[in-house]
């Protein structure tokens, strides 16, 4: 014969679990962090505008130039013998922006590099706002310092409309690559997009962000 259930135990170990949840710990608010502070975005709103609105003429603060986004980008000919090669590369992009990097492929076919439309053969990363200055302030500070025999960057890679290309030999520059476990040396080239009408109003721009361009 099965077991009849009593109502008044089935009542009371209810209410024992209830007054048991009643009773328990209660949850840790959420701590809120404050949001990082990006000294270089700071240097460009507190002096920069006001200085670069003098030294370019400009009536306005709103015509000063400023970034845009920075789009850093990277393909390897390894790629098209072992695909696997632009996981390893697309995680140290990754690392490198704190972004995560997109895969890209070839828009067309090219018969003498055995490359086929499609074909993933690079990685990419495109930032803006807090990450692109962050990006910026490192690069500048931390690991273009780390170049070996760095004279300064070329002052011919703008493209005629304010915007800034460079390319970089190696990846293990950046802080966040270990030299110990890059399986291979890797460039990369790094678009800083500015909304500048000019080149010289781009160079300015970055010159006073701290640009280490070369002296004429």
């Amino acid at each position: 014969m099965s077991e009849e259930k009593n109502p008044k135990k089935e009542k009371k170990s209810k209410e024992a679990v209830a007054g048991a949840a009643a009773t328990a710990a209660p949850k840790a608010p959420r701590q809120k962090y404050a949001p990082i502070k990006i000294q270089l975005r700071t240097k460009y709103n507190g002096e920069i505008v006001s200085a670069l609105k003098k030294e370019l003429g400009l009536k306005s603060s709103m015509q000063v130039p400023t970034l845009r986004k920075i789009v850093i980008n990277l393909s390897t000919n390894e790629a098209v013998r072992n695909p696997k090669v632009l996981n390893t590369a697309a995680d140290e992009l990754t690392a490198i922006t704190g972004q995560k990097a997109v895969i890209t492929k070839a828009k067309k076919s090219i018969s003498n590099f055995k490359l086929r439309e499609g074909m993933p053969i690079g990685a990419m990363v495109t930032l803006r706002k807090d990450r692109m200055w962050t990006f910026l302030e490192r690069l500048i500070h931390f690991s273009l310092p780390k170049v070996r025999d760095f004279r300064g960057l070329s002052p011919r890679g703008f493209d005629g409309r304010g915007n800034y290309n460079m390319g970089l030999k190696e990846q293990i520059i950046f802080p966040e690559i270990d030299y110990d476990k890059a399986d291979s040396v890797r460039g990369m080239n790094i678009t800083i997009c500015t909304s500048a009408a000019t080149d010289n109003q781009g160079r300015a721009l970055l010159e006073a962000l701290g640009m280490p361009f070369r002296k004429r």
